[in-house]
């Protein structure tokens, strides 16, 4: 069978045998194992090519069933070379030819990922998000009045102008959040807003935020936390919390060269 390499995360203090054989990576693939380059390490598959082609992963990524699946075996792949210490993980599919290109290319960009890798020591991501209030709640206030057209168009204009108002104090309040608790975080990236499918709930998503948070602050943030979401109850908006995360978020480094390729490259 012929196989492309799969490389996962990279690090500088390499996973023990056994996390990386107890670990399954992709499907119809080998076990996971380590290469090395230079100082670093890199967690890396044996992949099917038949499966990992750049025309067949496409397809498979535009399932949402495949994508699920590639996405929860490379993060099966980066928690394994985060086990027992700083990983920098790579983006789903970043494919070579073989290994000797795979540690060509980490080699040539060594420097900036060992400083990655010092930015992200001790740290780790957490996820906060602020929903805000629904329609419902919005318009609640406008009741019902004389039933001739005028009045209606005065009572629709009214409750267009509160649903504003209201998402313009709740989008503050979002924001409000997001500034306090960089505050306790050392980054901080905003994520696109997600959708309605994704939430599973139809009251507007105001911030999908993740903060690298220093390992040692991590009480102080999530107390921090904990104090942001009572106060936004009052006003009927919800502040949920997830992680510790390894820190995917903040695993670009700033040197553009060090961006990793999603192809399978020569």
């Amino acid at each position: 069978m012929t196989t492309v390499t799969c490389v996962f995360a990279v690090t500088d203090a390499p996973p023990p045998d056994d996390v990386l054989s107890a670990t399954p990576g992709h499907d119809g693939g080998g076990p996971l194992r380590v290469l090395t380059a230079g100082a670093l390490h890199l967690v890396v598959q044996d992949a099917p090519a038949a499966d990992f082609g750049e025309a067949a992963l496409a397809e498979r990524l535009n399932r949402p069933d495949e994508l699920e699946r590639c996405a929860r075996a490379h993060h099966r792949g980066v928690a394994a070379a985060a086990s027992v210490g700083t990983a920098v993980p790579l983006p789903m599919a970043t494919l070579y030819l073989d290994d000797e290109n795979a540690v060509r290319a980490v080699s040539a960009r060594e420097a900036s990922l060992r400083a990655l890798l010092d930015r992200l020591r001790d740290r780790t991501e957490w996820a906060v998000k602020v929903h805000g209030p629904g329609t419902a709640h919005a318009s609640g206030a406008t009741g019902e009045g004389p039933a001739d057209g005028r009045s209606y168009l005065r009572r629709a204009s009214a409750r267009r102008r509160t649903e504003r108002e209201t998402r313009e104090r709740a989008l503050a309040q979002a924001h409000a959040v997001d500034r306090e608790l960089r505050r306790y975080a050392v980054a901080a990236t905003r994520h696109r807003p997600q959708s309605e499918q994704l939430t599973g709930t139809s009251v507007p998503q105001l911030l999908n935020a993740a903060y690298l948070v220093d390992d040692g602050r991590r009480a102080e943030f999530v107390r921090a936390v904990g104090e942001l979401a009572r106060d936004a109850g009052r006003s009927a908006l919800r502040v949920t919390m997830s992680g510790p995360w390894i820190p995917y978020s903040f695993a670009q480094s700033d040197d553009a060269e060090c961006g990793v390729h999603q192809e399978v490259r020569a």
